[in-house]
C-alpha cells in the first residue's frame, strides 16, 4: 500500500478520537473479558507410531467447508466423536510420533451464535477491492508488543505466540490434512530481529538517534491507544518507517530473523482427512513447541461468545505476507458472519498470513485495564459451502477458539488441565 496523503491520514485520526469519545454501551460487560469455565481435556493413552513420511510438498488449497446454514443442519456431535476429533499426533524434533487419546470431561452446552447469512457472492481471491493492508516496515514498531508476537514458520506461514515458547498457527501450513510438509523435520520458527546496534559514529551520531527514539516511542504510544479504532497508529509507524529508512541505509527484501528450531509440533485429529467429514476447517490449528524461547512477550488466549460482543466487530492480525518479503504485514477488519467453529471475513491478505493470531482487545474482568488476546486463527482464502447446497463463497476464513478448542490448546501449552480451568 503506497503512502497516505496527509490530509487524509489527518481525517482519519480525527474520526478515530470521535469514535473513541462516543459513547458505545451502557452494558459495560459487552467490552469485558468473559470468564468461561471450560471443559478439561485429558490424555487417556498415548502410543507410538511410524515415523511420517513428510512426503507432502505443497499447502492444501482449502476449499468445501461447511459454512453457516450448512453446519446448523449437521448433528451435534457425540462425546465420543468429540474425543476422536480432539486427539492428536506429536511430531517429534528426531522424526519420531506419537498418537494421543482424549477424554473431554465437564462439557457444556455452547453459547448460540448469531446464523445471519449473507448471500452476496465473491470474487476470488484474498484482497477485496482497495487494499487496506498496512506495511510494519520500521523495526522500531515490528519489535514491540502487540506486532512482536508474530512469527514466520519455515514452511512460509506466519504464527503467534502464546507462551514464552509455543507458537499457535495453522495445521495445514505442517499437515496437508494426509501427511506432514517436506520441511517440518527440520522446522523452524523465526522472529523479527531487534534494532541493530549502532558501531562508530561518535557523539553527533548518537545524539541524533537519542532523539529520534524519543519520537519513536511518543508514536509507539500512538500505536497502542487508536490500534483499536481505526488503526492510525500503524499509519503512524508506517511513516515513522519511512523518514527513518530515508536516514540509514535498510534492505527491506532481506528481513532479519532470529531462528528457532521446533522442539515438537501438535495437529488434532479433527484436521485429518476422513476423521471428521466436512469439519476439517473447524480443526485448523497446531502448535509448535520451540528449543528455545525467543524471549519476546506472548499474548494469551481468550474465547468471546460472538461477534456481537466485539468492538464495532472488529479484528487485527499480522503476518508475513508474500508479497511484502521482510515486512510484518498489519491489518483489520469486520467480521462480515460467524458460525460456532469459523469467523468470516474479507480482511486483505495473501499467501504466507496463514496461521496469523486473530486477536482484539477487551477490558480484564474488574479492571480498567485493556488486554489484547487471541481468539481464533487466520486459515486464510477458502471456497465455503455457506448454505449446505453445493454452491461456493469466495471468503478469508478465520479458526475461531472455543471453549473446547482453548481446552485442549492450553493443555497443550502447560501439560496440566488444571491451569486450564478459566478462559
Amino acid at each position: 500500500m503506497g503512502p497516505i496523503p496527509l490530509r487524509v491520514l489527518l481525517l482519519m485520526m480525527v474520526l478515530a478520537v470521535v469514535a473513541a469519545a462516543e459513547p458505545v454501551s451502557t452494558a459495560d460487560d459487552q467490552y469485558t473479558w468473559p470468564q468461561w469455565k471450560v471443559p478439561q481435556v485429558k490424555n487417556r493413552h498415548t502410543v507410538p507410531l511410524s515415523s511420517p513420511s513428510f512426503s507432502a510438498h505443497h499447502q492444501p488449497e482449502l476449499g468445501g467447508t461447511c459454512g453457516i446454514e450448512c453446519q446448523r443442519r449437521i448433528p451435534l456431535p457425540s462425546l465420543d466423536d468429540l474425543e476422536k476429533i480432539l486427539s492428536y499426533e506429536t511430531v517429534y524434533e528426531n522424526g519420531t510420533r506419537t498418537y494421543t487419546v482424549v477424554s473431554v470431561q465437564g462439557i457444556n452446552e455452547e453459547p448460540i451464535w448469531s446464523t445471519n447469512v449473507s448471500s452476496r457472492s465473491r470474487h476470488k481471491r484474498e484482497v477485496y477491492g482497495t487494499d487496506t493492508r498496512f506495511t510494519i516496515a520500521d523495526k522500531q514498531f515490528s519489535t514491540k508488543y502487540p506486532f512482536s508476537t508474530s512469527v514466520k514458520i519455515s514452511t512460509g506461514c506466519s504464527g503467534v505466540l502464546v507462551s514464552p515458547k509455543h507458537v499457535l498457527t495453522a495445521a495445514h501450513c505442517i499437515h496437508d490434512g494426509k501427511d506432514y510438509l517436506d520441511g517440518v523435520q527440520k522446522l523452524r520458527v523465526g522472529v523479527l530481529r531487534e534494532k541493530s546496534k549502532r558501531g562508530k559514529g561518535g557523539k553527533g551520531r548518537g545524539g541524533r538517534a537519542k532523539g529520534r527514539k524519543r519520537k519513536g516511542d511518543k508514536a509507539k504510544e500512538g500505536v497502542e491507544k487508536n490500534e483499536e479504532t481505526q488503526g492510525t497508529g500503524e499509519r503512524r509507524g508506517r511513516g515513522a518507517g519511512r523518514k527513518s529508512r530515508s536516514r540509514r541505509s535498510v534492505e527491506p527484501n532481506k528481513p532479519s530473523f532470529r531462528w528457532s528450531r521446533v522442539k515438537k509440533t501438535q495437529v488434532p485429529k479433527g484436521w485429518f482427512k476422513g476423521v471428521s467429514d466436512g469439519l476439517a476447517a473447524d480443526f485448523d490449528y497446531a502448535v509448535l513447541e520451540l528449543k528455545k524461547a525467543p524471549k519476546m512477550r506472548h499474548m494469551d488466549l481468550g474465547v468471546i461468545p460472538s461477534v456481537k460482543k466485539l468492538p464495532a466487530g472488529r479484528i487485527h492480525f499480522s503476518g508475513f505476507d508474500d508479497d511484502r518479503p521482510g515486512n510484518l504485514v498489519y491489518r483489520f477488519c469486520s467480521v462480515s458472519e460467524e458460525s460456532k467453529d469459523l469467523l468470516y471475513q474479507y480482511c486483505d491478505a495473501k499467501p504466507g498470513s496463514s496461521g496469523s493470531g486473530i486477536y482484539i482487545r477487551l477490558k480484564e474482568p474488574g479492571k480498567r485495564r485493556w488486554k489484547r488476546k487471541v481468539i481464533g486463527v487466520f486459515s486464510g482464502h477458502q471456497w465455503v459451502d455457506v448454505d449446505g447446497d453445493g454452491v461456493q463463497q469466495d471468503y478469508n476464513v478465520a479458526v475461531r477458539i472455543t471453549p473446547l478448542k482453548y481446552a485442549q490448546i492450553c493443555y497443550w501449552i502447560h501439560g496440566d488441565s488444571k491451569e486450564c480451568q478459566v478462559a
